[in-house]
């Protein structure tokens, strides 16, 4: 009777469950790793929330919150774009044109600014021709003429003068209204004039005549601004109120992409590794099978088979982690900030089907690949060579194995000998570099990390002897653990360790870079004129207002690269140390700019050059380097006059005020008063969101290798049940063959924890050396933690197995 290959499969996975169970399990993990990551790749590209403040306009026209470049040469060419610090812009002679526009009733030149009344209370400014589509209504009083505001929320009776402070410096207005709706309204002139960007509006909403249709307005508002703005409707309409949304789906792709493709590589590398071992652990089942007359074809379409009756499943199933993995993920972004509260996870079933067809496939291949050589031996000497692990691997493995670790090794001397993110991205190629070469030479490096601790096993007695012997026979069992040990070592480590020495590099440098005696803070920012009524008080020697915010860089790679920006009022070298490198702070005035030395490198300029670069509003820049400094992580990479900043910021207030001299209780009119040490503190706050960023990609990268690696020890201990019972026949005692496994296990993890450790540090050290200019950080207990970890892991997923698979002999 001719055997049936998916017979044979339904058999295999029907009667022999327990074979498939690590598979199983490796696969579930994959998919759900997979699928949480593209959920938020695909947030990312889809994400929109339903317009605020514009959600009475039917068309509103905004400038563009992204920059874009273009890079490359020839058929290479492609745009990149990247979000913008703050929000963009349009000129506002453009609401003119929009107004002309067929079936437009109106167009109002929208601003929207804080400002302060004389308590401190922020209050939202604008012009009162956004009543129009926002629904505010009088409560009392008319509507604002020139030199008059409305106020709204109890903050004055109509009639009284009041002050505010606004952009342009405190000033005084007549109440001629009150609504209930917080908030100040200046005639639309006015408050345009105060705002900061006299020639600027935020964007330009436009009220349709009656039986207009807004698509129709939206395509005559678009001619008639010819290609100036951008004009949306419908939830569109959410990207003309700020940068908010455009920076998220920058971020989620980011995260959803790049570390989804760490993620992926990851989930392949260990589900083909457990794969591999489930299919090697049949070695005897397939060379019986080819005793008996199965052929080579259909050996493989039984195993095949059997993927396609186990994966799917796995994968399905693994989406559901998957789900609430990318829920919790994306519920904590938007709880701290950095997702709009408006935005929802997109759920489609893209991202679901890519997990699927990507680990299905993975399974496909690796099974077949594991399954090549046992499917081609002649009948006659299959069960002869099933019976002995096979010492050598591959000339094709061993030569991209060699080729993975030659280029590992080059790609670390580059990185430590590039400097700033430069080398930090060519750093993060050489893990997987690495990586790739321990899954390709695993059997050679398990033998060879078998035989040096081998000898110090061997003063174990017999438990030891045994295994040393059995680590140095089984390589392949070894190697199949060892990969994704290494896997979690490495990944978490690097990226736990990553964080720690640059957290740590940047508070040194933000404790050494402020020398002021006293910093003055305000939650909503302090007064245009803060460093001017500084300076008046008795004993103040200094005081410079300074403003943190950012800018874009062009990059010829990546299009824009993001810096961190710092803009003072004044010289800063009374209360700021920079670690001037080269040149001279004495030029610094409006039209030049200061650079962090690794910046400055990065982009090929030095004093006497000019650096291109957009403001936090997209416009174009190119001030004259006139210094570089070493301090920019701690402080900012880019230091500029306040001046050139004057119009392209929301917010247009100082952050801080750094003050020399005086004394805190005179300063305290001014906002909250701290001192360096204070200001550090809370800075290092600032850095919880990236501290816990890195923490949960280290927590999903390396928990998902680390419980890969427990599946497969699990797996590589329950399929020796034979060997340890005859262990036990020939009168080994239960306790020595425990201990002969807790050994084995050692060897595991301590080859894992050493093997990772050398990655993370090839790894590590060009990559903080270029961003911080210092080597790693090393805490001890955490050092500590992660290898003790590793160890136990190692050693709990051998000796419960173990203990398991010798429990019958109890009754024996």
């Amino acid at each position: 009777m001719p055997l049936r290959p998916n017979g044979l499969a339904r058999a295999a996975v029907r009667f022999k469950p327990s074979s498939f169970v690590g598979t199983f399990v490796a696969l579930l993990l994959a998919a759900a790793v997979v699928s949480a990551c593209g959920l938020l790749l695909q947030t990312g590209l889809t994400a929109s929330v339903p317009p605020g403040r514009y959600a009475g306009a039917p068309v509103v026209a905004a400038a563009d919150q992204q920059a874009h470049a273009t890079v490359g040469r020839g058929p290479e060419r492609e745009t990149l774009s990247a979000a913008l610090p703050d929000r963009a812009r349009l000129d506002a002679s453009l609401v003119h044109d929009a107004a002309r526009a067929p079936g437009a009733a109106r167009a109002v030149g929208d601003v929207s600014y804080p400002v302060r009344d004389a308590a401190g209370t922020p209050l939202t400014a604008s012009g009162w021709g956004s009543t129009a589509f926002t629904g505010t209504r009088l409560a009392s009083g008319t509507a604002p003429g020139p030199g008059g505001v409305v106020l709204g929320g109890g903050h004055a009776r109509v009639g009284e003068r009041v002050t505010l402070d606004t952009p342009l410096g405190r000033r005084s207005f007549t109440v001629s209204g009150t609504t209930g709706t917080p908030g100040a309204w200046f005639t639309d002139a006015q408050a345009l004039a105060l705002s900061g960007h006299s020639r600027t509006v935020d964007a330009i909403a436009v009220l349709p005549a009656p039986g207009t249709d807004p698509g129709t307005l939206a395509a005559e508002v678009a001619r008639a601004l010819g290609g100036k703005a951008e004009v949306h409707t419908g939830d569109d309409r959410s990207l003309a109120e700020g940068a908010a949304l455009p920076a998220a789906k920058e971020l989620l792709v980011a995260l959803g992409g790049s570390l989804g493709g760490i993620a992926t590589l990851v989930a392949v590398f260990t589900a083909a590794g457990t794969v591999a071992l489930s299919v090697g652990q049949r070695s005897r089942e397939f060379a019986l099978l080819r005793a008996i007359g199965a052929t080579p074809r259909q050996l493989r379409r039984s195993l095949a088979t059997e993927t396609l009756l186990l994966a799917p499943l796995a994968d399905a199933l693994g989406c559901l982690p998957g789900f609430a993995l990318a829920s919790w993920w994306f519920g904590q972004l938007r709880d701290k900030g950095a997702v709009p509260q408006g935005v929802r996870l997109d759920t489609g079933p893209l991202p679901y089907a890519a997990a699927v067809l990507v680990v299905a496939l993975t399974a496909l291949g690796a099974g077949l690949a594991a399954a090549r050589r046992p499917s081609r031996v002649a009948p006659g000497s299959a069960l002869a060579e099933a019976q002995t692990e096979r010492r050598a691997i591959g000339p094709v493995r061993a030569v991209l194995g060699l080729a993975a670790a030659a280029g590992g090794a080059t790609l670390a001397g580059v990185a430590a000998a590039g400097s700033g993110e430069d080398a930090a991205h060519a750093a993060l190629g050489v893990v997987m570099l690495f990586m790739l070469a321990v899954a390709l030479l695993g059997p050679l490096v398990a033998r060879a990390g078998a035989a040096v601790l081998g000898l110090p096993l061997r003063a174990a007695g017999a438990p030891g002897h045994l295994a040393a012997a059995n680590s140095r026979t089984h390589a392949r069992r070894l190697a199949s653990a060892l990969t994704p040990l290494v896997l979690a070592t490495s990944f978490a480590s690097t990226l736990v360790l990553l964080h720690a020495s640059t957290d740590r590099a940047t508070e040194h440098q933000q404790r050494a870079g402020v020398v002021a005696d006293h910093v003055v803070t305000a939650p909503a920012g302090l007064p245009v004129d803060a460093a001017a009524r500084a300076a008046r008080l008795p004993g103040v020697t200094a005081a410079v207002a300074v403003q943190h915010t950012g800018v874009l860089l062009p990059d010829r790679d990546t299009g824009f690269r993001s810096a961190t920006a710092l803009a003072v009022s004044a010289d800063p070298r009374p209360v700021l140390d920079l670690d001037v490198r080269t040149g001279s702070l004495d030029g610094l005035r409006p039209g030049t700019v200061a650079v962090d030395a690794n910046l400055a490198d990065a982009v090929g300029v030095g004093p006497g050059e000019r650096l291109h670069l957009r403001l936090p509003d997209g416009r174009a820049a190119s001030p004259r380097v006139v210094a570089t400094y070493g301090r920019g992580l701690g402080l900012a990479e880019v230091t500029l006059p306040a001046a050139d900043l004057a119009g392209h910021r929301t917010v247009p207030y100082a952050d801080e005020l750094l003050v020399r001299g005086g004394t805190p209780d005179r300063l305290a009119a001014l906002g909250t008063v701290t001192d360096a040490a204070g200001r550090a503190a809370a800075q290092s706050r600032d850095r919880e969101v990236n501290a816990w960023a890195n923490t949960t990609m280290a927590a999903v990268l390396g928990g998902f290798a680390a419980v890969a690696a427990a599946n497969t020890l699990v797996m590589t201990v329950l399929a020796r049940r034979h060997e340890l019972r005859t262990l036990r026949l020939i009168g080994t005692t239960r306790r020595q063959v425990l201990r002969m496994i807790r050994w084995e296990g050692l060897v595991v993890g301590v080859s894992g924890t050493v093997l990772g450790a050398v990655i993370a540090g090839a790894t590590l050290v060009p990559m903080v050396r270029g961003l911080t200019g210092e080597g790693p950080h090393l805490p001890p207990l955490l050092v500590g933690s992660f290898a003790a970890a590793a160890l136990l892991l190692a050693l709990v997923s051998t000796s419960l197995p173990a203990r398991a698979a010798l429990r019958p002999e109890r009754t024996s």
